[in-house]
């Protein structure tokens, strides 16, 4: 709470561009990214907005890894309301997608949180961008220059730390 609040003296309420937060989702398996998000100012993330992402996403999958549609493919998400509810569920059914189960609780699960957007954070600390358009620009030529290999180490890390969590009854289990 502002000081000036406190007193009832009126309080300003300043904002500024350091404030403001870009949601970047990213879908990506052993061989590097298959789709890059990057939703307007202000959106909140529900079933619907999931739901069309989860369409591109497919969109994607046919043009880059086209022979996997024949194959089963499982899609690891955590367990987040959008992720779960009946729309979703449904569409990810008719797509004859599989899921594997993302235990609650366990944010190192998360192989976007744990791999990749703590290498993105390291790179995109302490620079600068004069707007929005470039940040999303930096970051989609840091993921396109990241070597297949460093996507298959976070999917490898993803294994072992899913074997633990199982082994531990589902329960949260730290790095």
């Amino acid at each position: 709470m502002h000081d000036g609040a406190r007193s009832g003296r009126p309080s300003l309420v300043q904002t500024d561009d350091f404030n403001k937060k870009i949601t970047c989702t990213v879908f990506w398996d052993r061989q590097g990214v298959l789709l890059v998000e990057f939703l307007p100012q202000g959106t909140t993330i529900n079933s619907a907005v999931y739901c069309e992402t989860l369409k591109k996403l497919r969109h994607a999958i046919k043009n880059k890894r086209r022979r996997i549609l024949s194959a089963t493919i499982l899609l690891f998400h955590e367990n987040a309301r959008p992720h779960s509810v009946a729309q979703t569920q449904d569409l990810i059914t008719s797509f004859k997608w599989e899921q594997m189960d993302h235990p609650p609780y366990s944010p190192d699960l998360v192989p976007s949180d744990f791999h990749l957007f703590l290498h993105l954070k390291n790179f995109l600390g302490g620079k600068r961008f004069d707007d929005d358009d470039d940040l999303k620009d930096a970051v989609q030529k840091w993921l396109k220059l990241q070597a297949a290999a460093f996507y298959e180490e976070g999917i490898q890390n993803l294994v072992s730390c899913y074997d633990k969590c199982l082994n531990n009854g589902d329960e949260y289990v730290e790095k």
